[in-house]
C-alpha cells in the first residue's frame, strides 16, 4: 500500500490543476482530504471491553471514553498513516471522540512490550530525578550527531513535563518529557507509562504535542488501571531461580535512550496539516483558511 501522504499529495495536486481561485482550491483540498480521511476511518475496526494482549501475556480493559486498535491496525496507523519506522506495536488506545487522522486529534497511547528481564525496584526511593534529568539531557544532545547523519531531526530534551512517579503497590511507573524536534515550533510530549512484569515490562507511550498534557493528566488514572499482566506473568510471579533479571533498575528505565530515529514522536510532526502546508506552500495565504476553524 502506498503511503497515505503520497496519495494525499496526488489528490491535492489534482485539485490544484482544476481549481481556478484560492477559495475554490481551498474547498477542493478540504473536501479531498475529508473524503480520504473518512475512507481510511471506515477501514478501522475499533474494539471495546476486555482484550488479550500479545497472546495472553497481558489484558487491557478499555476504559470508558476510549477505543482500542489491535496490533495490525496500530502498525498500519504508525507506519502507513504517520510514516514512522516499523515497530512491534501490540495495540493502540485512543479517546473515543478522535481518529488517527481527525483534525481534533489530541493523543493516542501505543502499547509495546520489552522482554529485557525482571526489573528490580530497590532503587526507586533513592533516585535524584533532577540529577537524572541532567544526564538524560546530555545523552540526548550527544546523540544528535547520529540523528543528523541518518537524516533525522535533532532532539532537545527540554525537561520534565511530569516528574517520574513510581507506584510500588501496582508496580507501575509513569513520567513525561518535553522534547523539541528540529526547528518545529510546537514541542512534543513524550508521556511514558511502564507496567512491570515477571520477564519484562509493558510500554504505554502517549503520542501527542504539549497541548495534550492536560488531557492525559485528566485520563492518566483510567489508563494506568486499564492494563495488567495476566496470572503467571505478573511482577509477583518472578522466580529468581529461573527468570532473567534486567541489568538496570527504575532509574535506568526512566533514563532509557531517546529514540535515535525519532520514532512515534515524529509521527505528529508529519501529521496531515503540516503536509498540506508543505504541498501547497506557493499558496501561503491558504494556511489561515485551512486552519480557520481551530483559530
Amino acid at each position: 500500500m502506498k503511503k497515505m501522504f503520497i496519495t494525499l499529495a496526488v489528490i491535492l495536486f489534482t485539485c490544484v490543476s482544476v481549481a481556478q481561485t484560492e477559495e475554490e482550491l481551498t474547498q477542493e483540498m478540504i473536501e479531498a482530504y475529508e473524503h480520504y480521511r473518512d475512507s481510511v476511518e471506515a477501514t478501522l475496526n475499533y474494539q471495546y471491553g476486555t482484550i488479550d494482549i500479545n497472546g495472553g501475556l497481558a489484558q487491557i480493559v478499555v476504559p470508558a471514553g476510549f477505543k482500542f486498535l489491535d496490533a495490525e491496525q496500530s502498525e498500519f496507523v504508525l507506519t502507513e498513516l504517520w510514516e514512522n519506522p516499523p515497530s512491534e506495536s501490540l495495540g493502540m488506545l485512543l479517546p473515543e471522540d478522535i481518529s488517527p487522522l481527525s483534525d481534533n486529534f489530541t493523543y493516542a497511547v501505543e502499547i509495546t512490550y520489552s522482554d529485557e528481564g525482571y526489573i528490580s525496584d530497590e532503587d526507586a526511593e533513592g533516585i535524584d530525578y533532577d540529577e537524572l534529568l541532567e544526564e538524560m539531557q546530555k545523552d540526548t544532545q550527544d546523540g544528535n550527531e547520529f540523528r543528523i547523519e541518518n537524516g533525522y531531526d535533532t532532539i532537545e530534551l527540554i525537561g520534565w513535563a511530569s516528574e517520574p512517579f513510581y507506584d510500588n503497590d501496582a508496580k507501575k511507573l509513569h513520567w513525561a518529557k518535553e522534547l523539541k524536534f528540529g526547528d518545529y515550533e510546537i514541542n512534543t510530549l513524550n508521556y511514558n507509562i511502564r507496567v512491570l512484569g515477571r520477564e519484562g515490562y509493558l510500554n504505554l507511550n502517549a503520542i501527542g504535542d504539549m497541548d495534550a498534557l492536560p488531557h492525559i493528566n485528566n485520563d492518566i488514572d483510567q489508563i494506568l488501571a486499564s492494563v495488567e499482566f495476566t496470572e503467571g506473568n505478573r511482577y509477583a510471579d518472578f522466580n529468581p531461580d529461573i527468570d532473567k533479571v534486567a541489568a538496570y533498575g527504575i532509574g535506568g528505565l526512566v533514563a532509557g535512550k531517546v529514540l535515535a530515529k525519532a520514532g512515534v514522536f515524529a509521527g505528529l510532526m508529519k501529521f496531515w496539516k503540516i503536509i498540506l502546508v508543505g504541498i501547497v506552500g506557493a499558496f501561503g495565504v491558504l494556511r489561515k483558511k485551512l486552519f480557520r476553524k481551530e483559530e
